[in-house]
């Protein structure tokens, strides 16, 4: 191709319809090394001018540069997704397909990098491409939540890690749940994950139970009051944990002061343990259960955190509450449940069956329990 045909000193070149024709013709006339050489050149002259090319001229780079890329080898073609990844108007295109290709030379630095991306050809990609290109997305500078719940259910355990510490990384309620899960088995990502500060209470009290002693290490590094609790039996972890964790929570802090002035300035129903309920907020849950129904606040929070659905039952009868706030207690995502509506239709029988006399005596025989052990494990001056 001759040397005047292309120039960033005149962009009118580029809105010439022949451009195309004329490529085409210097790539038809050569083999792979003089289409890779023409692929150099014009991405050359994108990434010289790219700033002040308008929409149209963008357009015609993505055209001319997707036609290049056809029937090249792996290195031209990840030469141009390097070329490319950061610049903020690459051709759209042309990103996507780099983003797609089977190489991840060619793949990564784009999947990595490239603002051209949109979360639906990302959500796409990590649920339809290699774990290496998983891997590649999970170091992005920012993901939300509808990626990184395809990369934590798909991912392998080095994708999971990669994204547990990604602070621009967004979870949902689910994406923490699995998170929650995998970190059973893993001890990396349990500390990645209890070092994650937008980490929910509910799932930290989750990694709690079943932490290994390294963890609770780490654990004890974070909570230095809490420590001689965490050397002692599980049960009184997690209580201690419990106490320590809301000590220092203020998002706890703010939704039990906002239910305390919901309960002394009007009337405190069901319907504000139903509501949180339905979305999954946990805290307003806790507070709100709490406060109806003159609980501790450490049973409710291992009420809604228990797999099995019993203690719901008892709390919310013992609360007076429908079988309409109870299924909503059943089916938040912390607990793990997966209730199906076989599940929940004998939950339901259960549940009319169970008196609010018997739920008070158990609940009654709970908070005995309790101080109980406080008694016991306070010490004792001697005379």
């Amino acid at each position: 191709m001759p040397n005047g045909t292309l120039s960033a000193h005149n962009p009118e070149r580029l809105e010439n319809p022949s451009l195309i024709d004329e490529l085409n013709k210097a790539v038809a006339s050569g083999g792979e090394k003089q289409r890779a050489r023409i692929l150099e050149r014009v991405t050359d002259l994108f990434a010289v001018g790219s700033r002040g090319y308008s929409s149209e001229q963008v357009a015609l780079f993505d055209d001319v540069l997707q036609g290049l890329c056809a029937d090249i080898e792996v290195k031209a073609r990840a030469r141009l997704a390097h070329r490319i990844a950061r610049i903020n108007n690459s051709p759209p295109k042309l990103v996507r397909a780099l983003a797609f290709d089977d190489a991840i030379e060619v793949a990564e630095p784009v999947l990595m990098h490239s603002q051209q991306l949109t979360d639906a050809d990302l959500v796409e990609n990590a649920t339809t491409k290699s774990q290496k290109h998983l891997f590649a997305i999970a170091h992005r500078l920012t993901l939300s939540e509808s990626i990184t719940d395809v990369l934590v259910e798909r991912g392998d355990r080095r994708v999971v890690n990669r994204v547990a510490i990604n602070r621009g990384a967004r979870f949902s309620p689910a994406g923490y749940g699995t998170l929650t899960i995998r970190a059973r088995d893993d001890e990396q990502l349990s500390l990645a994950l209890v070092q994650r500060v937008d980490l929910p209470r509910q799932y930290f009290l989750k990694l709690l139970e079943t932490a290994s002693a390294s963890v609770r290490q780490a654990l004890e590094a974070t909570n230095p009051q809490a420590a001689a609790e965490i050397r002692a039996t599980i049960d009184d972890v997690a209580t201690a944990m419990q106490h320590e964790v809301r000590k220092t929570s203020d998002q706890y802090a703010s939704t039990m002061r906002d239910a305390k002035r919901s309960f002394n300035t009007s009337a405190f129903t069901e319907a504000n343990i139903q509501d949180p309920a339905h979305g999954q907020e946990f805290d307003r849950t806790v507070a709100a259960l709490s406060k109806l129904g003159g609980f501790p606040v450490d049973l409710v929070e291992r009420a809604l955190l228990d797999k099995g659905d019993d203690l719901i039952l008892i709390l919310a009868k013992a609360a007076d509450c429908s079988w309409a706030t109870v299924k909503e207690l059943l089916q938040m995502y912390v607990a793990e449940r997966n209730l199906t509506s076989d599940d929940l239709a004998r939950a339901s029988k259960r549940y009319e069956k169970l008196t609010q006399e018997t739920a008070r005596d158990i609940i009654n025989f709970y908070e005995r329990r309790i101080k109980h052990r406080a008694h016991r494990n306070t010490p004792h001056r001697k005379n």
